[in-house]
């Protein structure tokens, strides 16, 4: 089953991603070799794709797990967390119907 995993940033988290990030790509990278991964990526702080120094507010993973348990163990693993990224994470089941 697919599991969203919404997460929100810390104020000014900028700094905190662009250390974090090598390691958090690289686990996003072994969902998406397994054909786990549907789509991941983070929320602009201003309404464009490239926010540049205003940075981001959270992000979203949606993947495949065995469990809502191993969704949530992944998600409290991740880079950005450890990093002080996310102030909150948020962990549902995700019923893909479109496209």
């Amino acid at each position: 089953m697919y599991y969203a995993i919404i997460s929100q940033d810390v104020e000014e988290s900028l700094p905190l991603r662009a250390k974090a990030r090598p390691a958090h790509i690289d686990r996003l990278n072994v969902l998406k070799d397994e054909g786990r991964l549907l789509v991941a990526g983070p929320h602009p702080a201003l309404d464009t794709p490239e926010p540049g120094d205003a940075g981001f507010t959270g992000s979203l993973v949606i993947a495949e797990f065995d469990s809502l348990e191993a969704a949530k163990t992944w998600a409290d693993s991740d880079p950005y967390v450890e990093a002080g990224v996310y102030s909150n994470v948020v962990v549902k089941p995700f019923k893909a119907v479109l496209p």
